[in-house]
């Protein structure tokens, strides 16, 4: 790479001189005429919808047989090379291209890039921050949830020379591959975790020095014969969380852990509240504190819990949210990540209110080994995978950081491929 030296002035900004600033629809054009997914060829196509595209990378994530598809119109066809775009508010950061032929949902725009111009770098720009933050403008500016075509013509784009429009996009689409075999083996991590969580907490693998004992059937399945049954509540103690109203809510003082605060088993801070320390004071979570979410619009959310650590001892918790106390937690923990409590909760999840007690709570049952070095052992294995986890989880934050880079400094030609 090299930095680029000679730049000149245009309407989006510095580019550099050998470089074109096209309109829109100089670079594509919108693929027109509506297709019936049920007649040939289409019906034996398969079909793209703005929920089958993940944000930001442009992967597909879902393909629909358009066989299933009973709508007659409202269907645009696509062909290997077109690159898809949303149109609609809630997907407007979704792009993809799609290695094969088809048709798309009508929220979207099937876009074909004209002669000399890569189809990869088409879909770079519209992942870029710049057509993002556009997009989302010139439909909130509307009142309409959409982009339609005449706004997308008012959007410019920096145009290298071919050769480079392919080199800049190879190199983004390697980093994509990067992030993507680094999301596959977080995934394949998590799993094997938690199918270690399934056998070691419920005894049906017993570590190296630990005797094995025949199972016995208990009232949460079967259990080493020298393991109990207890319930959560005589292992601790759960703590409701606290009530705050919004005269409440300051620009800093002391931060309230929310359900958007616990991302993956651990805490996360990207939104915070923070409220009055004297308000606080009533609802402080301590070192080793397990902080779970127990009340949520959101069903699949209950129960995701974190532990807290050393920082974020004295912060406080919100009334959706309990913490559980224990002498137990590092063990208890790994409980509460695992489908033994997991279950119970979603057991114990009312009709129509998303909500569980701390009565609730303290009923939850768990198999619990007598032996504390036993306990002691489990913790010591499934923490090394939390924590193998957690560094792998760094990394990707920092690759997406990384290419989010790239993106600003290549297609803006502040830094140039040789």
């Amino acid at each position: 790479m090299t930095h680029s030296q000679d730049f000149k002035a245009t309407e989006i900004g510095l580019v550099p001189t050998d470089w074109e600033v096209c309109a829109f629809y100089k670079m594509v054009l919108p693929v027109s005429g509506q297709v019936d997914p049920r007649n040939p060829p289409y019906c034996d196509m398969p079909l793209i919808a703005p929920d089958h595209i993940e944000s930001a990378s442009g992967k597909i994530i879902a393909i629909v047989d358009a066989k299933a598809q009973s709508a007659k119109s409202g269907k645009y066809p696509f062909q290997r090379g077109d690159v898809l775009y949303s149109k609609i508010r809630p997907y407007l950061q979704k792009a993809a291209l799609p290695q094969f032929d088809g048709s798309c949902s009508a929220d979207m725009y099937a876009l074909r890039p004209k002669e000399g111009i890569s189809s990869e770098f088409v879909l770079y720009t519209l992942l870029d921050k710049r057509f993002t933050e556009f997009a989302i403008s010139v439909s909130a500016r509307s009142g309409i949830p959409k982009i339609n075509r005449d706004e997308l013509s008012q959007f410019s784009f920096a145009v290298p020379p071919a050769d480079e429009q392919v080199a800049i996009a190879s190199a983004l689409k390697d980093i994509d591959d990067l992030i993507a075999s680094l999301d596959a083996l977080i995934a394949k991590k998590r799993d094997i975790k938690q199918a270690a969580m399934q056998q070691l907490l419920t005894g049906k693998t017993r570590l190296p020095g630990f005797a094995t004992t025949p199972m016995t059937n208990s009232a949460i399945g079967n259990l080493p014969s020298d393991w109990e049954v207890r319930p959560l509540g005589s292992l601790g103690d759960p703590v409701i969380g606290l009530t705050y109203r919004p005269v409440d809510v300051r620009e800093t003082g002391t931060l309230v852990l929310r359900s958007s605060n616990v991302q993956d088993g651990v805490l996360a801070f990207d939104n915070n509240v923070f409220v009055d320390p004297e308000v606080a004071s009533r609802a402080l979570v301590a070192k080793g504190d397990i902080l779970i979410c127990v009340r949520n619009g959101s069903r699949a959310l209950i129960g995701k819990c974190a532990m807290i650590s050393d920082e974020a001892e004295g912060m406080a918790f919100g009334a959706f949210m309990s913490v559980f106390r224990s002498p137990h937690s590092d063990f208890l923990f790994h409980q509460f990540q695992s489908n033994i409590i997991q279950r119970q909760i979603h057991e114990h999840l009312g009709a129509t209110i998303n909500q569980i007690t701390n009565a609730s709570l303290r009923s939850f049952q768990v198999p619990f080994p007598v032996s504390a070095e036993e306990r002691g052992a489990i913790v010591t294995i499934l923490s090394d995978m939390d924590a193998e986890l957690t560094g792998l989880t760094v990394k990707l934050s920092k690759l997406n950081m990384v290419r989010e880079g790239m993106m600003q400094q290549l297609l803006t030609g502040r830094i140039r491929l040789v």
